[in-house]
């Protein structure tokens, strides 16, 4: 048995590690050097095979989360050549100058790295260089390395601009605090000092960094579908036709789950979930929740659900979609996938794959099918639709906080061994409370796994890339922050004491194992980080929930990322970039209201601040409008239009009066009351 393989050295490598000495090579840039929201890129021969398939991930997560996507280089005037070079870096926005490198070099291939380099690319300058910087934390210039203080530069607003975003502790683009430090004290101070250990987080992108992209290439949603069911309209979702029963929105359901998943009953006053009670219905009823139209662009999505199944034994949740076409108008059900068992008191995790083409919606059909008494039901919460792949297996671990503090050290758990779709096994390796020498940490390694009479699997593993991913279980994908590490089996790596490969046959270089159930099979060398995640970091957001921590683990294939990329048959034209305006537009343009200037076929443009029921418009952000303003102007209209139509009635009852009253007098008569006496 060989040791296990840190893919970092062991080291926990900090964004200010990896994008030392780019401050010497780029100066913060104006709005004008934007990319188009589609960017060419072209990944150059000597990456490593993991980085390019971890960069594929991470354009994954900009088209989930934003409204840019990526496109490989096509004949382009401009695009971003993606190479290893000495560390990661970028520059800073779209320089204008045809090839543009972006270094993915050595220890740089985790996802929150490589997402923090395009957004250098897309325009942004890291958090502690604004020109408020100062409000927020303390610059401990004394225990700077010397040779290093550069790194802490700021730039006023006429270089670098905060979009009329707040100061971010959690974006991905700040230093954390030990940032260039010449001995153990901190360089960063923040001025609140809870937040002293949120900065330098490299998970995911932050809210704040998500809505400063928005703001500056002015992104409209491009994400399918999320519900909670926290506001009564469950979020345009309908009963379906046909159906003998309701899915009901409830906040606690008898026999079922006392609470809500979101919320896990923390919050007084919410905490919704759709519920369809088996234990009143009869046997062959059905009910029939259907989400809003969608409109897809991929041809596959993944649908993600929680679902608690306290109904009877033989009661079944059917997945639909019901898609539209002109031979359907109404629609054309077509099942997807058939959610039967047992019941179990818990919230499950579910992942549906779905390759619609067309207008379609997505159909739950919960379904009475036996006699049998049922004192429960079915019960959903925090439905998400997005244009992914579908994570391959799901890895739930009870009470983890227990397990992070109670674990000894250096002493691992192991998942259940997960076969992929091309015949191989693996299983993650977790030191709950890190590897010798890692106290506090998460370390987390992958394993191959085989059992006797195992057959028809190339050996060493060629190309396989393994991703543990920690699902952060907010309600709405887009805000996850999820933390993740990839590995990839390369055939030609050998073991750091021998020259065995390293992914070779576990049952020639692994060691055999006994499972919980009695089971047999052989366990090779791991490979992963010792600093996969900061227990304190693992206890934040909602990493862990219900006590539990949901590990989602995939196996793909990237032996196609093995070969070159093609480059493009036709040779770029130049001067067929849009001409833009000098990079003091927007100088003498002053936006009210938290609006951002940006310019817009070369002239300068206020974008206004929006919110949930209120907006800023006019040229300079200077109006404001709002749902209620709206509502309030509607009625004073209707009231108006009612006034003036009344004032027009008796205007003309009283003209009308007086001409029969002339005609009346002009033909010797006198009106009176048909029913008066004298």
């Amino acid at each position: 048995n060989h040791p296990d393989y840190d893919v970092d050295g062991g080291r926990d490598l900090d964004i200010f590690d990896i994008n030392e000495g780019t401050q010497t090579r780029n100066s913060i840039i104006g709005d004008q050097y934007r990319w188009p929201k589609t960017i060419p890129y072209y990944m150059e021969d000597d990456l490593e095979i993991n980085a390019k398939g971890v960069i594929l991930k991470a354009f994954e997560q900009y088209r989930l989360k934003t409204c840019i996507d990526f496109k490989p280089w096509s004949g382009e005037e401009n695009y971003i050549s993606i190479f290893k070079g000495s560390g990661c870096f970028s520059s800073v926005g779209n320089r204008k100058v045809g090839k543009q490198r972006l270094s993915i070099g050595t220890n740089c291939d985790r996802i929150a790295t490589i997402e923090h380099e395009f957004l250098h690319a897309l325009g942004f300058w890291h958090e502690q260089s604004r020109a408020d910087r100062d409000d927020y934390v303390e610059i401990m210039w004394d225990r700077i390395s010397e040779g290093k203080e550069h790194n802490f530069n700021t730039y006023d607003d006429t270089t670098s601009s905060s979009l009329g975003v707040p100061y971010d502790y959690g974006s991905m683009m700040h230093y954390s605090k030990n940032a260039f430090r010449n001995g153990t004290e901190p360089t960063i101070v923040t001025k609140i000092p809870a937040f002293s250990d949120v900065i330098g987080q490299r998970m995911e992108f932050s809210d704040s960094d998500l809505l400063k992209l928005h703001r500056l290439y002015n992104c409209s949603s491009t994400f399918l579908d999320s519900c909670d069911f926290e506001r009564e309209n469950i979020c345009g979702m309908i009963q379906g036709p046909g159906d003998k029963a309701d899915w009901v929105r409830v906040s606690t359901a008898a026999g079922g789950p006392s609470t809500d998943y979101s919320n896990m009953g923390k919050c007084t006053g919410s905490g919704f979930f759709m519920h369809f009670n088996t234990g009143t219905a009869n046997t062959g009823d059905t009910a029939l929740l259907e989400s809003r139209l969608v409109y897809p662009k991929r041809g596959y999505q993944c649908l993600q659900f929680f679902f608690y199944n306290s109904a009877g034994p033989s009661d079944t949740l059917k997945i639909y979609v019901r898609e539209y076409d002109s031979a359907n108008p109404n629609g054309a059900l077509r099942l997807i996938k058939t959610i039967d068992g047992s019941p179990q008191e818990l919230w499950q995790l579910h992942h549906v794959s779905l390759d619609a083409k067309k207008k379609f919606r997505v159909v739950f059909q919960g379904a009475k099918e036996g006699s049998g008494p049922s004192t429960g039901g079915m019960s959903l919460d925090d439905i998400n639709l997005s244009e992914t792949t579908c994570p391959e297996f799901v890895w739930r671990v009870s009470n983890f906080s227990d397990v992070m503090d109670k674990t000894p050290a250096d002493t691992p758990i192991f998942s259940p061994p997960f076969t992929s779709k091309e015949g191989y096994t693996f299983q993650m390796g977790l030191y709950p409370s890190g590897k010798a020498g890692y106290p506090g940490e998460l370390s987390a390694y992958a394993h191959l796994v085989a059992r006797e009479g195992d057959t028809g699997q190339t050996w060493p593993c060629p190309w396989k890339q393994i991703t543990m991913m920690l699902m952060d279980q907010h309600p709405h994908i887009q805000k996850r922050m999820s933390n993740q590490r990839s590995v990839t089996t390369d055939p030609n790596m050998t073991a750091t004491d021998s020259n065995q490969f390293f992914w070779d046959d576990p049952r020639k270089v692994g060691v055999e194992v006994t499972d919980a159930d009695g089971s047999k099979y052989f366990r090779g060398p791991g490979a992963g980080t010792p600093v996969y995640l900061t227990h304190l970091r693992a206890k934040s957001r909602d990493f862990i929930k219900g006590k539990d921590a949901i590990f989602l683990l995939t196996m793909e294939d990237v032996s196609h990322l093995t070969g070159v990329q093609p480059p493009p048959s036709v040779i770029p034209t130049p001067g067929t970039t849009v001409a833009t305006a000098a990079p003091g537009v927007c100088l003498n343009v002053e936006c009210l209201n938290n609006g951002v200037c940006v310019v817009d076929g070369g002239m300068p443009e206020c974008r206004c601040d929006v919110g949930d029921d209120w907006w800023y418009y006019g040229d300079r952000c200077q109006n404001k409008g709002s749902i209620k303003d709206k509502t309030t102007l509607a009625l004073a209209s209707s009231l108006s239009v009612l006034a003036a139509m009344l004032i027009i009635t008796l205007v003309t009852v009283v003209c009308l009066k007086k001409k029969y009253k002339k005609r009346a007098t002009d033909d010797g008569i006198t009106m009176r009351n048909a029913g008066a006496t004298c």
